[in-house]
């Protein structure tokens, strides 16, 4: 059973935790951590590029010329896709492109990313985010005084006003609660700092 030791804000060593096995001294599983990273980035995609079809570009419904006798080639309109400024045939249009993942492979790859990070010496237990002000200075000094590196993930369990309004500013410094934990956030950070009530609520979480 994996221990770790918990710090105050102040960087000193209030007590040690032991921590569950099955949650945080899993083994490393790649593959799982890819399917995990692919889901969340498919989620974030935007989706967002579109071209006209014949129906929306501008431009008049007339047909050009009368169907036979001039010797050209027949056409119905000018919005035709084969025409200079015409419509697009099957061009992009908005769509989502998030898929469902299975819950199993969700919760081991927040095991194996979680194990690994603590066996990497990148995660760290702190007693709790009480912070006596909300101001963007205090929270970098208490950042420094951790020891947390350019990119930070903050874990916190319910609301705490002060944390998330002196974390915002912050370059590279992002919070989300025990239940909002991902693998993409947990890889996108260099470190990993974490409330002693959401290390327990995760344990309760993913445990099998």
């Amino acid at each position: 059973m994996p221990s770790v030791e918990i710090v105050d804000l102040n960087n000193a060593v209030v007590g040690s935790l032991e921590l569950s096995d099955e949650v945080f001294d899993a083994p490393l599983n790649k593959d799982l951590l890819y399917e995990a990273v692919r889901h969340s980035q498919a989620a974030r995609r935007g989706g967002n590029a579109k071209t006209k079809t014949r129906h929306e570009v501008s431009g008049s419904g007339k047909k050009l010329w009368r169907q036979k006798g001039t010797g050209r080639a027949r056409v119905g309109s000018i919005r035709s896709p084969l025409w200079r400024h015409g419509g697009t045939t099957h061009g992009p249009q908005p769509r989502d492109y998030s898929y469902k993942l299975p819950r199993k492979m969700l919760l081991g790859a927040l095991r194996s990313a979680l194990s690994a990070k603590l066996r990497d010496g990148e995660l760290r237990v702190v007693q709790e985010f009480s912070l006596a002000d909300h101001k963007t200075k205090a929270m970098r000094a208490v950042l420094d005084l951790l020891g947390a590196p350019k990119t930070v993930l903050l874990v916190d369990n319910g609301e705490n006003r002060n944390l998330a309004l002196g974390a915002r500013n912050l370059a590279g410094v992002k919070l989300v609660s025990s239940k909002e934990v991902e693998v993409y956030d947990l890889l996108g950070h260099a470190g990993v700092l974490i409330s002693q009530a959401a290390v327990q609520k995760l344990s309760e979480a993913l445990a099998k």
